[in-house]
């Protein structure tokens, strides 16, 4: 609760929409953290959380994916492989939700 307060509030329905659909892949388990919140199987498979620009933020572990516009690579050690901003619901669609769905098996 403590992430999505003042000007971030707006965010939180994005954020559970995502969850939402991360929760059909099957069990896991989030782990709040003081910025973002952790998706973790036996290992973490994603982060969520605000971003800037009144965007949110999803990290993902994935390894081997060719980055694009929308699936931005991050830095060599960074927590996640690449991450993806949300501003609309509408963007929870299919190539989102095959990213999501590949680091949640990799992560088994």
């Amino acid at each position: 609760d403590a992430i999505y307060t003042g000007s971030k509030a707006p965010l939180r329905p994005l954020h559970e929409a995502v969850l939402k659909k991360i929760a059909a892949f099957g069990e896991f388990e989030q782990a709040p953290k003081k910025a973002w919140v952790s998706l973790r199987r036996s290992k973490q498979f994603a982060m969520v959380g605000p971003g800037t620009k009144g965007r949110l933020e999803i990290g993902l572990n994935l390894r081997g994916v060719t980055p694009t516009e929308r699936l931005v690579a991050m830095p060599e050690g960074s927590m996640c492989q690449c991450k993806v901003w949300l501003t609309d619901a509408k963007e929870i669609d299919k190539e989102l939700l095959g990213w999501l769905r590949a680091a949640f098996d990799a992560a088994g």
